[in-house]
C-alpha cells in the first residue's frame, strides 16, 4: 500500500505544470513519501513536518468518513510516521489533502 502511495504521488506530481495551489498544498503529502526526509524534517521541526504531522492527526480524526485511512495510517505508523495536531494548517487545505490521499488509495494516480 505504502509503495503504490507513493507511486501515486510521484504521478500525481507529473500532471501538473508549473507551481500551481494543487502542487504546494501536496507538499506535506509529499513528506511521507520521503521516510529520511521526513525524519529529518522531524528532527528540525520544520513547518512541513507540522504540516505533516497536523495531516495525519486529521485523517486519524476522519477514518470514518475515508475508511481507506485505517490501514495507510497503519503503515506509516509501521515506518514510525504518526500525526499530532499543531493546528498550523487550514481546514480548507486538510480537506484537500484528505481528498487527494484518498483518491490515491483509490489509484486513481496509480499506473
Amino acid at each position: 500500500m505504502y509503495r503504490i502511495f507513493c507511486e501515486s504521488y510521484n504521478n500525481f506530481l507529473n500532471t501538473i505544470d508549473g507551481d500551481c495551489y494543487r502542487k504546494k498544498m501536496s507538499e506535506p503529502i509529499g513528506l511521507l513519501t520521503n521516510i529520511d526526509r521526513y525524519n529529518k524534517e522531524k528532527k528540525e521541526n520544520t513547518t512541513l513536518y507540522k504540516k505533516s504531522s497536523c495531516l495525519l492527526y486529521f485523517m486519524y480524526q476522519n477514518i470514518k468518513k475515508y475508511p481507506r485511512f485505517k490501514a495507510f495510517l497503519w503503515t506509516l505508523q509501521a515506518r514510525n510516521i504518526d500525526g499530532k495536531n499543531y493546528n498550523i494548517s487550514s481546514k480548507e487545505d486538510l480537506e484537500e489533502q484528505l481528498k487527494l490521499i484518498n483518491s490515491f488509495l483509490k489509484l486513481s494516480y496509480w499506473y
